[in-house]
């Protein structure tokens, strides 16, 4: 009996402690955030006297000071055309390659797909100066198209390994019923490869747009013109203008978070599910 209440006790307290931990470790990702959320309502004299309490008053001036001396709406116009063109176009050749890789057999199969999974450890910013040349000879320098297909180029590895591990956990037997009524390949591919790899797709669009969104290097590269800025460029030199007003810039990386938050939360529960599937069930 003793030892039965033992056992009882340690699998409790090994519970309250599992639970303090996942306490303290949302606290520290949230108090950031509140932390951002409190200030950008602040006035500048509020936030020096007082930088983690409530605002006191609560007002709204900073997002309108972005909104007149940052140009934040251009801003935000600029990081969504860049961002869903790369997004759109990377997860649709992703799709069609992560497709080949899993239904055909071709010569030099497994090198490629070797090749392109090595290509994901590579840091973008080893690529800037060939990419920069490429560009400037294209004549993409300054232009949504330019930036778009480098964004595109970079996440296509990662979107081909996700997929076609997502792929190759179809059931053949799917495949070939709809071969036999007369099916194409890439009748197979949209009407059922990717209706059953719905949480695949989520997955990669939501991991996709949070990176496009928030890169900063190629957008300050690649997009120099005040009229193309995207929001992380924007906020970097609005940050230079305004160094001394913190409550604005503040309100700026709040502003910038909201689309990512709303994103996130919509795709939330096919995220884990796809990102699980293309990590563990690859061959």
């Amino acid at each position: 009996m003793n030892r039965k209440k033992g056992i009882i006790a340690r699998d409790l307290v090994a519970t309250v402690l599992k639970q303090l931990l996942l306490i303290a470790a949302a606290a520290i990702i949230l108090l950031p955030l509140v932390y951002i959320v409190m200030a950008s309502f602040k006035t500048k004299m509020d936030y020096i006297g007082n930088q983690i309490g409530w605002p006191k008053p609560f007002v709204l001036d900073n997002y309108r000071r972005l909104m007149e001396d940052g140009k934040l709406l251009m801003w935000f116009g600029n990081s969504g055309v860049v961002t869903a063109v790369s997004v759109v176009a990377s997860v649709f050749l992703g799709a069609l390659a992560a497709h080949g890789f899993s239904r055909f057999n071709f010569a030099g199969k497994e090198k490629i797909f070797n090749i392109i999974i090595a290509l994901m450890i590579i840091p973008p910013i080893v690529m800037i100066i060939p990419l920069f040349v490429l560009a400037t000879r294209a004549h993409l320098v300054n232009t949504y198209w330019g930036a778009s297909i480098i964004y595109a180029g970079l996440m296509l590895p990662f979107g081909v390994y996700l997929l076609r591990n997502f792929f190759i956990t179809i059931p053949e037997s799917i495949v070939d019923s709809a071969k036999i009524d007369g099916c194409t390949d890439l009748g197979i591919l949209f009407r059922i490869v990717l209706p059953l790899s719905r949480s695949a797709l989520v997955t990669l669009t939501v991991v996709s747009v949070l990176w496009v969104w928030n890169e900063l290097l190629i957008a300050l590269i690649f997009l120099q013109k005040e009229g193309l800025t995207t929001l992380v460029v924007g906020l970097i030199r609005f940050q230079g203008r305004f160094r001394i007003d913190q409550p604005v810039i503040l309100a700026g990386i709040f502003a910038s978070m909201i689309p990512m938050v709303i994103i996130y939360l919509v795709g939330q529960r096919f995220f884990v599910q796809g990102l699980t599937a293309g990590a563990l069930k690859g061959e």
